[in-house]
């Protein structure tokens, strides 16, 4: 019998994301001096922050590697930020070893090539509706919303939601 991803959310403790085009929406200006700018979803932002404090652990592991990621994330409680990130599946791995995590209970959103191993071996492969046919092809669960678009709260908010943690008094102040 396979289980739904709904019922594989009830024990998913660990979140692990790809940043550009999962919180971004793949666009990127190019600033005259070479900074690189994206958008990015308020909601996400709101998810994210609810989710460290209900206890999710929120990891980033992200190709790029900008200053401005940084303090978004710091700015919403993740601790656990990785830029520069060349081998994802290296990282994700040895994540896991370092913090005794059960690779069963952990979802990870990604959307293009680089997340497509780390993806086969998560207990919940999810990713925006805009992500590449591979992604799609190992996801347990495709959200309607794509990347900077409500991806990343689509599946926290069904997390919380599945484990009770939605809608009280915490969730309910920034």
């Amino acid at each position: 019998m396979t289980t739904s991803y709904k019922e594989q959310l009830r024990n998913i403790r660990t979140f692990f994301f790809d940043v550009d085009g999962v919180f971004t929406d793949n666009i990127v200006y190019l600033m005259p001096d070479g900074d690189q700018v994206r958008t990015a979803y308020v909601r996400d932002g709101y998810a994210v922050q609810l989710a460290v404090k209900k206890g999710f652990l929120i990891v980033i592991l992200s190709g790029g590697n900008s200053e401005g990621v940084l303090k978004r994330f710091a700015s919403l409680g993740v601790q656990h930020v990785f830029l520069g990130v060349s081998n994802k599946l290296a990282a994700y791995r040895r994540f896991l070893v370092d913090h005794r995590i059960d690779a069963g209970h952990v979802c990870y959103m990604g959307d293009d090539i680089p997340d497509y191993e780390v993806m086969q071996e998560c207990g919940l492969a999810t990713c925006p509706a805009d992500a590449t046919p591979e992604i799609k092809s190992v996801s347990h669960y495709i959200s309607p919303y794509g990347g900077g678009r409500g991806c990343v709260r689509d599946i926290l908010e069904q997390a919380l939601k599945v484990q009770g943690k939605w809608m009280d008094d915490e969730g309910k102040v920034w």
